[in-house]
């Protein structure tokens, strides 16, 4: 039955923009994780998102290579954050969801400014939490 709806849909070109049983799970993730994560100057706040959006197993996929774990994630978030406290991440469009997983086009800049650099976060969600996030970056950060 599930198939002939999907091909029904797909026929019909009347697919949603996200799919799946945990559509707002996985679209909160991606809206919360960009300033309460690698937005966020205070490190006790930024520890306390991290814990409550990613499993402890997390992988953070990135242009600097992979990184395993809260800790891991808290040390590259705050050290980015570190190099450009001034920025702020603006979501390009809303977060987009199918099945397990999600994304979120985003840009880094200087509020009301253009972004000094944009980007594309990927998430793979686990039990309502990020278990992976793979960061694809379209202008590296200068």
């Amino acid at each position: 039955m599930q198939r002939g709806l999907v091909s029904e849909q797909v026929n019909n070109k009347s697919l949603p923009p996200s799919f799946g049983p945990d559509v707002h799970v996985i679209e909160t993730l991606l809206s919360r994780n960009l300033p309460e994560v690698f937005g966020e100057g205070d490190a006790a706040r930024r520890r306390a998102a991290i814990a409550e959006l990613y499993t402890e197993d997390c992988v953070l996929y990135a242009p600097p290579g992979i990184l395993v774990g809260h800790n891991a994630l808290d040390r590259f978030a705050g050290d980015l954050r570190a190099t450009h406290p001034h920025y702020v991440y603006t979501a390009h469009g809303a977060p987009q969801a199918l099945l397990n997983s999600g994304r979120l086009a985003w840009g880094s800049g200087p509020q009301g400014e253009a972004p000094a650099y944009t980007g594309v976060d990927f998430i793979i969600a686990r039990d309502g939490k990020i278990a992976a996030l793979y960061v694809y970056l379209d202008t590296p950060p200068a």
